[in-house]
């Protein structure tokens, strides 16, 4: 394309709505990006194309063309090129989505620190970066800081929340000459429009009951409220702090993790058995079948492994917690499954790094990750639909140990 002119951003598109092209939306995507670099290009020169100006710094030298992928199609961008220097609009054609800056700012940072000086320039290498800069690698970090900062203290205002998943993913990170492991906390919640949302992300020093009970009280403090469940693996301390953060909710403990804890309670020989059982509690049709068949399983495992039967008699109460709840949730809520995929796609870009610089590290690039999942499911169909959730926040809950009460809970205010 040669450099003519700058472009003129109101005659063209009117050129391209008397068209009536039919590929008129994308024609007027490309004129207004080309027109605004145009601009850009023009302001970083001090003179517009062809212009005689003492405040000239620097001439326009012709285009680079440049595909764009958008919703409208593949776009063939224009890209100015000065003759001192060089342009790109950065605000407009990001080099990496924001995990994999993430996950180069965080590389970085651990070669410029000396963590594993050999395998972070391996690494570094592999992501295509061939020198570091301390100043780039700086303003890199403090842009994608601002950026989960945003997210991570965002208000949350689109609740109630009626369902919760949380969960605790082991990293490793250099602390005071040692390498140390941290625990981040990560919250997800059905809003109430039916989609799902990242809700918090922390980094506690222990899975205790006091790092659970800091996370879920900054979570309320954002507007979380309206929870009727939450469900998660065993956390050491969780259920203490789900009683005292968000009164009204019940705790639904994961069954495959509990599945997991009760068959390394019984021989090897016998955990298919045991497995093929506690199976068939859940395949019921109702609530009042789940608690027959639950009293059938526990009589049988009880005539072998009374030991087995009795961890399992007790977990009762946090197992069937999903049954208070419409059946067609039941498969969405009695486990920790999907948090157990986006744990995937963090550890997918954790184990990259290995060891972490510091704890700013892990929360720059997990909370990217976390970011952009939102971002997806922001974008992507409803996690479940409005007429159950509605269903689902009319529930009944025990308020004396023998009555039951029906309530609306879009009143329970963490």
């Amino acid at each position: 394309m040669a450099a003519t002119e700058s472009l003129n951003v109101a005659d063209l598109l009117g050129q391209h709505l008397e068209s009536a092209s039919p590929d008129v939306l994308r024609a007027m995507v490309k004129t207004f990006a080309d027109a605004l670099m145009s601009a850009e290009a023009d302001a970083l020169c001090g003179a517009g194309y062809g212009e005689r100006s003492a405040e000239r710094a620097n001439s326009r030298n012709g285009y680079r063309q440049r595909e764009w992928d958008t919703r409208a199609g593949t776009i063939e961008l224009a890209i100015p090129k000065l003759r001192s220097g060089s342009y790109f609009p950065d605000w407009l054609l990001q080099h990496r989505r924001r995990a994999e800056q993430a996950l180069v700012s965080v590389v970085a940072t651990s070669y410029l620190l000396g963590v594993s000086t050999r395998r972070m320039e391996k690494l570094v290498e592999q992501l295509g970066v061939k020198q570091l800069s301390k100043s780039q690698v700086s303003e890199m970090a403090r842009h994608l800081d601002a950026q989960v900062e945003a997210f991570r203290n965002r208000p949350l205002d689109a609740g109630p929340y009626t369902f919760v998943w949380t969960d605790a993913l082991v990293i490793k990170v250099r602390e005071h000459g040692r390498t140390v492991n941290v625990h981040a906390l990560v919250a997800v919640g059905v809003n109430a429009d039916g989609g799902r949302e990242v809700l918090g992300l922390d980094v506690a020093s222990d899975e205790d009951g006091a790092g659970w009970l800091a996370f879920l009280r900054s979570l309320t403090a954002r507007g979380l409220s309206g929870v009727r469940l939450i469900i998660s693996d065993a956390h050491r301390g969780l259920v203490g702090a789900i009683g005292a953060a968000l009164p009204g909710a019940q705790w639904q403990r994961c069954r495959t993790h509990y599945l997991r804890n009760l068959l390394s309670r019984v021989p090897k020989s016998a955990q298919p058995w045991v497995a093929t059982l506690v199976r068939t509690i859940f395949d019921q049709p109702d609530a009042i079948a789940v608690s027959q068949q639950f009293d059938r399983v526990l009589g049988t495992i009880a005539e072998k492994f009374p030991a087995a039967a009795e961890h399992l008699d007790d977990a009762r109460a946090d197992l069937l917690a999903f049954t208070a709840f419409p059946r067609e949730l039941w498969r969405q809520i009695w486990s920790n499954n999907p948090q157990e995929r986006l744990n995937k796609e963090i550890r997918r870009r954790t184990d990259v790094v290995g060891i972490f610089p510091n704890r700013d590290a892990i929360i720059r690039l997990v909370g990217a990750v976390l970011a952009e999942q939102t971002d997806e499911w922001v974008e992507g169909r409803r996690y479940m639909g409005l007429e159950i959730l509605g269903k689902a926040r009319l529930t009944s809950i025990n308020t004396d140990g023998h009555d039951t009460e029906i309530i609306e809970t879009t009143a329970i205010a963490a």
